[in-house]
């Protein structure tokens, strides 16, 4: 293990992953677009772990294949935190007496 050669992977700010875009209010964007939009960010990355393993696979760089998987888990551990943040809400709004 120690021949292996430590380079620096770079600050968290110059990763290239997807950014989500700030929605300010009056914007025009409605909620379902916004959430479409997440969602197929988390479909791109979780594409682009598909061909870092295949890449990997046929002798690609390991390093490349890692940080892809762990840009996906983030990406997914996200939307499930912001579906269960939804669902939160949605069964408070339902408990509200009219």
């Amino acid at each position: 293990m120690s021949d292996l050669p430590i380079t620096n992977i770079g600050s968290i700010g110059s990763m290239n992953g997807p950014k989500l875009e700030e929605v300010k209010p009056g914007s025009g964007k409605s909620f379902d677009i916004v959430i479409n939009e997440a969602m197929s960010k988390v479909s791109q990355v979780q594409n682009d772990v598909e061909h870092a393993v295949n890449e990997l696979a046929t002798g690609g760089d390991i390093s490349e294949a890692v940080l892809a998987i762990e840009k996906a888990d983030m990406s997914f551990q996200l939307m499930v935190e912001i579906r269960n943040k939804l669902l939160g809400t949605y069964e408070e709004i339902m408990r509200m007496s009219i």
